[in-house]
């Protein structure tokens, strides 16, 4: 997916949503454990609902990866169904790899050839060998680490160097210049909604990856006011306040509720662009 594709699905769906698959098999409806694969039905079930609303879905590879080789089946299947659900969605891979040249060739193998993934997110802090072999893949993006919305970015995210320069704005610096707006994205966290003006004074035109919004406290209003760019340009990831929304039998039904708020939401913020 290109670029303009992407701003293009954004507009038709009047929406900039992606919704987190962080999928646990200790939270999904009772009902389903008597599934062959509980996971992998609640995420279908989820998807049915919810992928008129969404131009994005994020499976956590945590979740996945912890159920050991059921796990790797309930995503590769989940893959699988959203790309036959709806084709024009992106599939963003939340793996948050990064490692030497030869090590993230396979993992770029695994995720965009094997798993057949639109996007995944990688750590740049090992350098630019790490990221570059994620960019020989054509129509492909990849989601660099810059500021993420957990507590421990704090312990080094915000260093500074002699030129007062934190350690994400160089990132985003040296980033930038292995690749371009058309496949690389960057995340930034919903929790530190002022932190996205810094950024965008550095990369004003690259797509941002936003988690946060939600169950962990960021405003989508905030996010708004300091990242959307002309094309608008993000991407606001939920994950616990949708896909959790109702342990009963209408999970499904509830989740796309708490999706809809959102999207109806985000057009609102579209039209006022």
């Amino acid at each position: 997916m290109t670029y303009q594709e992407l701003t293009e699905q954004i507009q038709k769906r009047k929406s900039f949503l992606c919704i987190g698959l962080d999928t646990d098999p200790c939270n999904i409806p009772p009902h389903l454990l008597a599934e062959d694969d509980p996971v992998y039905a609640f995420n279908k079930a989820i998807v049915e609902a919810t992928h008129d609303l969404v131009i994005a879905y994020k499976p956590n590879l945590a979740f996945y990866e912890s159920q050991g080789a059921k796990g790797w089946q309930s995503f590769e299947k989940t893959v699988r169904y959203i790309r036959s659900c709806d084709p024009s969605v992106l599939i963003i891979a939340d793996a948050k790899r990064g490692d030497i040249g030869n090590t993230s060739r396979h993992y770029a193998k695994a995720f965009f050839e094997t798993m057949d993934c639109d996007a995944v997110t990688v750590a740049p802090y090992m350098g630019e060998d790490s990221i570059t072999p994620f960019l020989s893949y054509p129509g492909k993006w990849i989601i660099v680490l810059a500021v993420t919305s957990n507590k421990g970015a704090n312990d080094f995210q915000f260093f500074a160097d002699p030129a007062d320069k934190r350690l994400f704005e160089l990132v985003l610096e040296r980033t930038k210049a292995w690749a371009t707006k058309e496949n690389l994205m960057f995340v930034a966290g919903a929790t530190r909604p002022a932190m996205l003006a810094d950024i965008r004074r550095i990369v004003p035109d690259h797509f941002l990856l936003v988690p946060g919004v939600g169950a962990q406290g960021g405003s989508l209003e905030e996010v708004v006011r300091y990242g959307m760019n002309a094309h608008c340009g993000l991407i606001i990831n939920s994950s616990r306040g949708i896909i959790y929304a109702s342990k009963g039998e209408d999970f499904a039904l509830k989740a796309r509720e708490a999706a809809s708020q959102i999207q109806q939401e985000m057009a609102r913020m579209l039209q006022n662009e």
